[in-house]
């Protein structure tokens, strides 16, 4: 363990005497009250008034609520407390589109462009507990429309930038929103895609929504005087500013859907006081944010790690580099040009996008200066060794941490991640879980594994990110979390710890497959898949069988050298079986273009096997690629 001095969290612990990281993850557990007062006052998170309690949990660990008594806004404290400390002419907010055009907000420029939107918002009647959505691709105005609506405290319902009308208009009517951003329209891959259009349809069948205010990216909006449709420009033009307004520490700030397996999306909700310190802990603590970075995560509003993003980088003060379409385009390299051109020093990517990138001739990334990196950050589906290596390797050049960190939206951040102290890491583990969340991995029952078993991933006490219920429907909220195990909160990720205190999460724990009695994640299968050289994606399901109970299916996407023909298959069924055993032998390999994946880059197995299986698809609004989906129906047959 290296002695990370110039780190946050190396300064928190010579602060509070603390030896080590697992003693700090020893005494979060023993007493939070002391652990989240110290992450609070170590990045000088304000209240106006200073709460009674920290934690109450008089209703149950599942109604946990916090800084009971006390008044803040994430609005204030992300800018004006900022800005106060003198940082007013530091870089917010640096953007970059596909075709090149730039613009930068210094702090005292964003915070304006926040204040004049949120004195527009206010003329209009909009309140404490209004809900209003945002619907727009990364463009500094989604920032400071997010910052504008909590700052007055109504609730930001951040909506992926893809979706389509339906899943656009179900989150708006469940929410009750009142009103909605958008943009005119957004650039992917050099296509005008027509973001009002959506909007338009979708709110018809939205009885609760009053306006629609119109960011205009293509032209100048012109919309009728006094109509529900008005330009951003007129809301932040007429109305002065005003600052952020005093709210209970528990008032709501937003709401964020996720996909379930079955049924509609479920609202999380998520507080001023907790979404704050859950992303000063993770980000600016554990992560290793710090002032002078710049940071570049290319994400979307929809997935939490953008207001996560919103919040965190200003809650440091930092340069959030926002950078339009996709890493890709227009030129195969344009990630590591950004790095390059835009002196990026933290770095975040999903792994999926990395085995993306693998199979790029080597000279993609090898042309560009990356020196400039000096942390980088990993969230989404599980890492392949192959994948951790190559990144390490062609990226950071040996030499740069790379921070491993999965949670949920549900968490409101992280779980488990790696810091900047566990620089010897193996690929694809975590340092451990993130102190103040009581992470455990346990079996059916409740009891702890042993070290290397695979266990459920589960927390043993509430932490201040967790969401506080599900929008309108708590019932569902107990039944999702908190009904597998009393008393635990049960994420639905499968984790083991070795011998070390090492952390691993091996997939989704509803994607389990069990064949003779023999339980294994998708993902050891895949990561056989994948080793071979052969695969530059996989998905492995398990489908019915007369004889196992269950057999594996393989559905995977050829590497660019590698032929899609019976010998491949052949060649892949025996590395499975190489790696796991006979019993685990595919009864089928499929080879496809491309898998079906959230807006998270997440492989949607469960779709995978509904159409092998011919079975209803369920909810598809989390759906990125729904190309990958007819393809595979065809496939399939």
């Amino acid at each position: 363990m290296s002695a990370g001095a110039d780190s946050q969290l190396g300064r928190f612990l010579a602060l509070h005497r603390i030896a080590d990281y697992e003693a700090l993850c020893d005494r979060a557990a023993r007493d939070p009250d002391w652990f989240w007062r110290a992450v609070m006052e170590f990045h000088r998170l304000r209240f106006f008034r200073p709460f009674d309690q920290l934690l109450d949990t008089s209703l149950g660990p599942e109604w946990a609520r916090w800084c009971t008594g006390g008044t803040t806004n994430i609005a204030w404290n992300c800018l004006d407390r900022v800005i106060e400390a003198g940082r007013g002419e530091h870089s917010a907010i640096e953007w970059t589109g596909e075709t090149g055009e730039c613009r930068t907000l210094n702090y005292q420029e964003l915070a304006s462009l926040v204040r004049r939107a949120a004195a527009g918002l206010a003329r209009l009647g909009y309140r404490e507990g209004d809900v209003v959505g945002l619907y727009m691709p990364m463009v500094p105005e989604t920032i400071a429309a997010y910052l504008a609506i909590v700052s007055i405290g109504a609730i930001a319902l951040p909506m992926f930038s893809g979706f389509g009308a339906q899943a656009v208009a179900e989150r708006l009517a469940d929410a009750g929103a009142k009103g909605v951003v958008t943009a005119d329209v957004t650039l992917r891959r050099g296509r005008k895609i027509a973001m009002l259009e959506v909007i338009e349809e979708a709110v018809t069948s939205v009885p609760t929504l009053e306006h629609v205010f119109v960011v205009a990216r293509d032209t100048v909006a012109r919309f009728p005087e006094g109509g529900r449709t008005r330009s951003w420009d007129d809301l932040i033009s007429a109305s002065g500013e005003l600052r952020p307004v005093e709210l209970p520490a528990e008032a709501t700030a937003m709401i964020v859907y996720t996909s379930g397996t079955t049924g509609k999306p479920k609202g999380t909700v998520h507080s001023h006081c907790g979404f704050m310190t859950k992303v000063a802990l993770d980000f600016g603590l554990i992560l290793d944010l710090q002032s002078s970075d710049r940071l570049l995560w290319m994400s979307d509003m929809g997935w939490l790690t953008g207001p996560i993003l919103a919040v965190a980088v200003p809650l440091m003060g930092a340069t959030l580099v926002l950078a339009g379409g996709v890493p890709d385009y227009p030129e195969h390299g344009r990630l590591w040009k950004l790095v390059q051109d835009y002196r990026i020093t933290f770095l975040g990517v999903a792994p999926t996008m990395i085995r993306a990138f693998m199979q790029q001739p080597p000279e993609v990334v090898a042309r560009y200066d990356l020196s400039s990196l000096r942390v980088t950050a990993a969230t989404g589906e599980p890492w392949t060794p192959e994948a951790w290596t190559w990144f390490r390797r062609e990226v950071g050049r040996d030499r740069v941490p790379l921070l491993n960190y999965s949670g949920g939206t549900e968490i409101g951040g992280g779980i488990v991640a790696g810091t900047v102290l566990h620089d010897d890491l193996e690929p694809c583990a975590f340092a451990g879980p993130i102190p103040g969340m009581g992470a455990i991995v346990v079996d059916e029952s409740g009891n702890r594994v042993g070290a290397g078993q695979v266990g459920e991933l589960a927390l043993s006490m509430p932490s201040i990110g967790l969401t506080r219920g599900f929008w309108n429907d708590p019932q569902r909220y107990i039944e999702s979390y908190w009904s597998k195990i009393p008393g635990l909160w049960v994420h639905g990720d499968f984790a083991s710890i070795d011998t070390r205190g090492r952390w691993y999460i091996h997939g989704r724990s509803d994607d389990t497959i069990k064949i003779a009695g023999k339980r294994t994640g998708p993902a050891e299968i895949e990561a056989a898949l994948l080793a071979t050289g052969k695969v530059a994606e996989a998905a492995a399901v398990g489908v019915p069988d007369a004889l196992k109970g269950s057999a594996v299916v393989c559905v995977c996407v050829p590497s660019r050298h590698a032929a899609a023909d019976a010998d491949l298959a052949d060649e892949l069924r025996s590395a499975v079986v190489e790696a796991l055993g006979s019993s685990f032998r595919p009864k089928s390999v499929l080879f496809v273009a491309d898998i079906p994946k959230t807006r998270t880059m997440k492989i949607m197995r469960r779709l995978v096997r509904s159409v092998l299986m011919h079975e209803p698809e369920g909810d598809l609004s989390g759906l990125v690629n729904p190309d990958s989906l007819e393809a595979l129906r065809k496939t399939v047959g």
